[in-house]
């Protein structure tokens, strides 16, 4: 098991880790490090127990808020695959086109407009060839 000497807030801790670990240990010791470094900067010197006990709650009231965060995103996630789902279910759903009925009144109008026109043009075919 391999021994990594991690620094925190300017003193060393000599850690053990499972082998193969020492990156994810070494990144978190920084995370660490970073918010003992802040604390040091605004409350000065302090015991060990204190200065990790305060880094410590303030990582994790990061962490609180980033998985409060992450709980929103992935509810706004499943609402919008949900109006994804019935946006595609929508454009598959073929779409019903609705003609208009024609009356037969208009129809029976129509076929006598008609009949009347062939007259008429039949009349002027007759008189056409009359003259010539």
């Amino acid at each position: 098991m391999p021994e990594v000497t991690i620094s925190i807030g300017g003193r060393n801790f000599d850690v053990a880790c499972q082998e193969g670990e020492e990156h994810f240990l070494k990144s978190a010791a920084q995370m660490l490090d970073n918010e003992a470094a802040t604390l040091l900067n605004q409350i000065g010197r302090m015991p060990e127990t204190r200065m990790l006990l305060m880094a410590g709650l303030l990582l994790a009231d990061k962490a609180a808020g980033t998985e409060d965060k992450m709980r929103m995103l992935e509810k706004r996630i499943g609402g919008l695959q949900a109006e994804l789902e019935e946006m595609r279910e929508a454009a598959l759903t073929p779409n019903t086109v609705e003609v208009a009925r024609i009356p037969p009144e208009v129809t029976d109008t129509l076929a006598e407009l008609a009949a009347r026109a062939e007259a008429m043009a039949d009349a002027v075919e007759e008189k056409a060839g009359a003259v010539a």
